[in-house]
């Protein structure tokens, strides 16, 4: 890629850069993907000729895309696929937990996380929920806890949870999990074996359209913690298309019976943007993400700007430089502003070149 050393790199190196250059070619420097991630070119093309079919008459069995799609993210994440509900937000997935808990149940969130991961649990109004700075989210869980909810990474400034302490003070004191991995699906590998239940959009790391979204429920589908399929409809049983008529007689014996009725193009789409996922490799796009953002990081500590301490993280955010995210947006490149800073997030179609074209501008 431009800007980029080969040095001494091997096979998987250049098939990781030439694969990434088939599949993309973006007319600006994009450092938003923690907004909204490019779309790949075979996703494009599938979700144009599945439009196409449609329109002729002939529609492809666009619910096989839905299952493909749901077997990839079981992958990714390293669970099997019956534990993998198919959805549209993540905050349709978090009222679905949150309507599981007993009346004051206390909950433990962390300080500006994610609005549709926390507001359903404050939309019940009889939960306690309870938010504390993101670094002491481990050490306050504690015995009245019966449910911790986090992002994996956060949005605002890309600060990674310390998932393994949570993991562990949550097992010790009986509490569940709910992990938000919207914004570390694809680059941060996660085990969600870890955790009762992890809830991620698709539109951002994993490079699919909007309206994909999943949920990894427990083995027993949520049974011992009451985790009801509130809105089931005909999609959500054992045999969907003997579904269609008065209530479902037979729900799905797997985390289907979770699933809302998909959004069929978008799933046409995420079924192969996720395959791209799998083939690149998600340790490969940490390590080739985070290299980015390191860059990034060095660079702006010779310009004497100071980025929040997110070590390890493809998020980089500049307090005080919010306001100049027009000005770079004129100059081609695209990042956020997210409460007054500076927000640039660096993912597979990013190069050195990228990060030094931000750095340029940034230095006047």
């Amino acid at each position: 890629m431009d800007g980029e050393d080969p040095g001494p790199h091997s096979g998987p190196m250049e098939s990781f850069e030439n694969l990434v250059r088939t599949e993309f070619a973006p007319k600006t420097t994009y450092l938003n993907t923690a907004s909204t991630g490019l779309l790949p070119a075979r996703t494009l093309v599938a979700m144009r000729d599945a439009a196409a079919s449609a329109a002729a008459g002939q529609p492809s069995d666009m619910f096989a895309d839905v299952e493909a799609s749901r077997s990839a993210f079981a992958r990714i994440v390293g669970v099997p696929a019956t534990r993998v509900a198919a959805g549209a937000s993540v905050a349709t997935y978090s009222g679905l937990v949150a309507a599981s808990l007993p009346e004051g149940a206390e909950v433990l969130t962390a300080e500006a996380d994610f609005s549709s991961l926390v507001n359903p649990l404050h939309m019940r109004g009889d939960l306690k929920v309870r938010s504390v700075p993101l670094e002491r989210i481990a050490e306050s869980v504690g015995p009245q806890t019966v449910l911790v909810a986090v992002s994996a990474v956060q949005s605002a400034d890309g600060r990674i949870a310390d998932l393994a302490a949570l993991r562990d003070a949550a097992r010790a004191h009986g509490a569940r999990t709910l992990i938000d991995a919207s914004q570390s699906n694809g680059w941060l590998p996660l085990a969600a074996d870890d955790f009762d239940y992890v809830a991620a959009i698709a539109y951002k790391w994993v490079l699919c359209p909007r309206g994909v979204a999943f949920l990894v429920v427990p083995e027993d589908l949520g049974e011992s913690a009451g985790l009801t399929p509130l809105f089931a409809g005909w999609a959500s049983g054992e045999h969907p298309w003997d579904s269609c008529y008065g209530p479902v007689e037979e729900l799905a014996n797997s985390a289907r019976r979770f699933d809302e009725s998909p959004a069929l193009f978008s799933y046409t789409g995420a079924r192969h943007s996720l395959a791209l996922i799998e083939e690149l490799g998600v340790e490969a796009v940490h390590a080739h993400d985070t290299a980015l953002a390191d860059r990034f990081r060095a660079g702006l500590a010779s310009l004497g700007h100071e980025p929040v301490p997110a070590p390890g993280s493809a998020i980089v955010s500049v307090p005080g430089l919010g306001h100049r995210q027009e000005e770079v947006a004129r100059a081609g490149i695209q990042v956020s502003d997210r409460a007054g800073n500076l927000r640039a997030a660096f993912h597979v179609y990013n190069t050195a070149a990228d990060v030094d074209r931000l750095l340029d501008v940034l230095a006047g």
